[in-house]
This record gives structure tokens, sequence and C-alpha cells, in this order.
């Protein structure tokens, strides 16, 4: 599935925080309009938007609402301890009637075509797979979910209404026994589609258990890098911008995206740490090293895009389009 691109700053949008509500401890409920009324960009199942705040602080946030209703957007924000910034500010200073920029929906999370769904979510990972569940149910495409929280107060729209259009499994750690991820799973049919997100130690292990099945099944989000070791590209290499005719020379502890900035060469950017995609770039000529937490195996193959936030060169040259 192609991924949206990314957009120019004309092309943020303003919205207005219309209603805020707990859906769980520690988790507010944002729904976000336009001042005017008007409708807001279409979207499909897995899109997040890149929510700017008046303090300066920027973070990406799953659409969690209905994709036919385009008179709100809606997104949860869980209270992390310790926060960067972001969860801090929503859950002591940010009130409705507050006006906040955003991104259009950005989707790498797509949902492919499959005859049938299964669903992970653990904890706050739930936000990009409520979407998921309501479009399979509307489609009549089987689906069964595993939902593994540390509590049920603690789980987010645990009682939600799309839970019910297929079967779901609420495990709660304080009261239930952990979930056998390989047992519940079994072996995905070619025609089934694994959607995953949720803590790192959650994903890896389904990463493990992928590998019997078959090519392109199971599809994960990260709300947090992945961990890589020391890179095993080049110390030095160039990057030679062909759109804009300039050639930068990145070293060991400087990014793609950093020399090109410092060039003038202005990329759109938000995590700095390969989860959000916005500076998705295409390449041209030569080898990424790719240490995003995005793309797919396959997509990594073709290295037809890299994010150059966090990948670097296996050569001592890359060509890309910017």
């Amino acid at each position: 599935m192609p991924h949206t691109a990314v957009e120019t700053p004309e092309q943020r949008l303003t919205l207005r925080v219309r209603a805020m509500r707990w859906e769980a401890a520690s988790v507010l409920a944002l729904e976000l309009d336009d001042p005017t009324g008007a409708e807001l960009p279409a979207w499909e199942p897995g899109a997040h938007i890149d929510l700017r705040f008046s303090n300066g602080v920027e973070r990406q946030y799953s659409l969690c609402s209905d994709p036919e209703d385009r008179s709100a957007y809606r997104i949860a924000v869980l209270a992390e301890s310790p926060s960067r910034g972001g969860s801090r500010y929503v859950h002591q200073s940010l009130r409705v009637g507050e006006i906040v920029t955003a991104s259009p929906p950005v989707n790498h999370f797509g949902l492919v075509p499959a005859d049938e769904y299964v669903f992970l979510a653990g904890g706050i990972g739930i936000t990009p797979i409520l979407p998921m569940l309501t479009d399979a149910t509307r489609r009549g495409i089987p689906w069964r979910l595993a939902y593994l929280g540390a509590a049920g107060e603690r789980m987010a729209f645990a009682s939600a209404p799309q839970l019910a259009g297929g079967e779901t499994l609420l495990v709660r750690r304080d009261v239930d026994d952990r979930l056998d991820l390989a047992g519940w799973v079994g072996t995905p049919g070619e025609r089934t589609a694994v959607y995953a997100c949720g803590p790192e130690r959650m994903l890896n292990a389904l990463e493990h258990l992928s590998a019997d099945w078959p090519r392109g099944a199971l599809h994960v989000e990260r709300f947090q890098a992945r961990t890589f070791g020391e890179s095993q590209g080049a110390e030095t290499f160039e990057v030679v911008a062909r759109r804009s005719d300039l050639v930068v020379t990145v070293d060991r502890g400087c990014s793609i995206l950093e020399m090109l900035e410092n060039a003038g060469i202005g990329v759109p950017s938000s995590c700095l740490e390969g989860v959000c995609g916005t500076c998705e770039t295409a390449v041209i000529d030569g080898a990424p090293e790719h240490r995003d937490s995005i793309l797919t195996p396959d997509e990594r193959e073709s290295n037809e895009t890299m994010m150059i936030c966090v990948s670097r060169s296996l050569g001592d040259r890359l060509v890309l389009d910017i």
C-alpha cells in the first residue's frame, strides 16, 4: 500500500479541541474539529496525524474515530511517565476550545485486503486498531482481537461498540493468565492479515513468530523506535540531493536530515526517531542502511524510499529525490 505524502507548511490543518473525555485511567481522548465547521480531510484506518501544540511540542497520534465521520478527528493520549512534553501538556494544560495545528492524515499502517484479520493491541496500541475493526465489520470480513492491558481500568475503549463486531479477548495482566501468543494467533493462512500495535516486547515476539508465516502476513506499528546496534554502513558518505542540485557529506554521528537542513534544504520531519514517516524520501540510486521502525521487509528490500532522520548509507554515495 503506498504511503501518503507528507504535507507542505501551507497544508497544515488548524483544528479546535471540541471535546475531551477520560477513556481510562491516565488516557484522555480528544475530539478535534475545524473551527469553521468544514469537513476534515478523508483518511483510512491506520492513519495518524502529527499534532503541534502551542508550547511548540509536536507528537504523532493515531486516529481512532470513524473514518466515515469527517466532522472531527479523535485521538487518545496516554499520560506517560516520564513525558517528553506532549502527554504532559495534553493532560495538564490543554483545554476545550484551544487551537492546535496538525498534518493531514498520514498512513503507514494501512489495512490490506484479506479474507480474515487477526488484531493484537497492547495498551494504548488499541487506538489505530479501532477504525480497523469498524472497517472490517462494515465489509463483513471476520476478525478476532486480543487486547492486552495492565488492568481493566487502564484499558481505554475496552467497552467500545467496535469490539462487539467480532471475536474479542481482553487480557488483564492483574487478573488473567498471560496470553500464549503462538497458540492464540496460530499460523495465518495466505489470505490472513495480522495487525499489531503495542509494547516492543509484544511486537518483537510476533516478529519472531512470523518467520514461519506467509510473507507479508504481519503488519506492526511502533510508538517507540526499534533498537538497533552500531551502524554497519559507511563511516562517511555523500548524499546527492538531485532536485536541489546539492551534495552534502554525512559523517558518523550526523544524520542525512541534519546535513540537508544545514545546507538549506527544508525537509518535513517530526519524530527524528524513524517512527512517524514524515521524512520519508525517495531513493534514486545507492543502497540505504535502513534503521527506521516503519518500512516492511519488502519495502526495505526494494530500496525505493528511506527515512532520512535515522537511516544511513551502506556505500559511499546516495542519490535522493529531494
